[in-house]
């Protein structure tokens, strides 16, 4: 039996086609989107006209389509009325993004603070104290924040928000979305998965891609054809407890051997000295964790790196410090051992090194390279390139308030009717 379609339910498809046409083309005439859309030019312009009463879109400028005929006024995603706010908890900082329609940056918040067996209610008491207050600030530039991602370093219930397994913060079963109360609705995800989306949304743009996220913990995401791949459960991308060495120090998560006991940042600071020292809490305007860690408002550590131990270990590195080359080197051996696992299982286009890795790369770059050309070189005639992401730490943060803008995108009726 054939069903008639509600003329809601067709506006509303209608609205989204609309919507997405603008978003992935760019500024964009009324008569154009009719003849791409095939929707009539009466229809394109009241659902235009829609779009425009709700902030999501503006009509600006004017172009002639050819030679003949009137101007067109081009339409365009406004980024002056609606925006939404990606959030993220990692073992040493807190983050918040305000992000708008366009997807330009508009708020950048980020507080260092040790959080590692922290109770999760008093982390996310401080996390939401940082997002009230950023909200508010986009408030006072004219924004309607109209949802929220937040980005949790581990394995995620996304239904119920419930975070299962985070070692590193030493977290298991945490109902994280029922103690973050906002005025507006937040998802909660794992932090790899999501700074994949950042790169895919923010970054390089490639379609295929592996990103990985270099931090105390490590995590990866995968990117197929433009889209993520989560997994049956959402809990694909554990990379960080890969294990390299079946013989390897213990892990967090039970395990020996595993990447980040070589890789990450707490074993990296460990190897040249530099794990332990205090961590500085401050906000920043500028989304710099070096900042943060460096600012005013000690507080005290309960052991591990902070965001400012990167940057020592860079100025070792440029010192030649045996210790901290010594260190990059078994690193760079690490990562390619488990990224040439992941390789012969998923076959990504290329790879994306993030977090710590990107000021990291001139020293660990060619062992990562060497190891992934000496373990896959008789498989294949060529291994993925391995590349350096330009968002640093800011992937999460930014892919999580990404994937509210994604939403809106795909479903602009249901804001709308609010």
């Amino acid at each position: 039996m054939t069903q008639a379609v509600r003329h809601d339910a067709m506006r509303a498809r209608n609205l989204a086609l609309v919507l997405g046409e603008v978003n992935s083309r760019g500024p964009v005439t009324r008569a154009a989107l009719a003849e791409i859309t095939g929707l009539t030019k009466t229809t394109v312009s009241k659902l235009v006209a829609d779009l425009i009463d709700a902030g999501l879109v503006v009509e600006t400028g004017a172009v002639r389509d050819g030679e003949r005929g009137r101007p067109g006024v081009v339409v365009r995603v406004s980024g002056e009325h609606v925006a939404s706010v990606g959030l993220e908890i990692n073992v040493d900082y807190l983050a918040v993004r305000v992000v708008d329609l366009s997807r330009t940056v508009r708020l950048r918040r980020t507080q260092a603070v040790d959080n590692r067996f922290a109770q999760p209610g008093d982390v996310v008491a401080l996390l939401r104290d940082l997002a009230l207050k950023a909200v508010d600030d986009a408030v006072d530039m004219g924004l309607r924040v109209v949802g929220g991602v937040l980005a949790v370093p581990g394995p995620v219930d996304q239904r119920t928000g419930t975070v299962h397994n985070a070692p590193n913060l030493g977290w298991r079963e945490v109902p994280v979305a029922a103690l973050l109360e906002l005025p507006f609705p937040v998802q909660v995800e794992n932090e790899a998965n999501l700074a994949a989306l950042g790169e895919l949304w923010f970054g390089s743009g490639l379609s295929d891609f592996l990103h990985v996220s270099g931090e105390i913990g490590i995590g990866a995401g995968l990117v197929v054809r433009g889209s993520l791949f989560q997994g049956s459960h959402g809990y694909a991308g554990e990379l960080g407890h890969v294990v390299v060495s079946p013989d390897g120090p213990a892990c967090r998560c039970g395990g020996r051997g595993c990447l980040e006991q070589y890789a990450g940042q707490d074993a990296l600071a460990a190897a040249t000295g530099l794990a332990g020292t205090d961590v500085q809490a401050t906000t920043t305007g500028n989304g710099s964790r070096a900042a943060a860690a460096a600012g005013g408002g000690a507080q005290a550590a309960t052991g591990g790196t902070t965001a400012g131990d990167i940057s020592r270990i860079v100025a070792r590195l440029q010192a030649q410090d045996p210790a901290a080359l010594a260190a990059c080197e078994r690193a760079g051996w690490a990562l390619g051992v488990a990224l040439s696992s992941a390789i012969n299982l998923v076959d990504p286009d290329t790879i994306v090194l993030g977090g710590i890795y990107g000021p990291l790369f001139p020293w660990i770059g060619e062992a990562v390279t060497a190891t992934l050309t000496s373990r896959l070189g008789q498989m294949r005639d060529a291994v993925p390139p391995v590349v350096v992401s330009r968002l640093g730490t800011e992937a999460a943060a930014l892919g999580a308030a990404g994937q509210v803008i994604q939403r809106v995108i795909a479903d602009p009726a249901a804001l709308l009717q609010t």
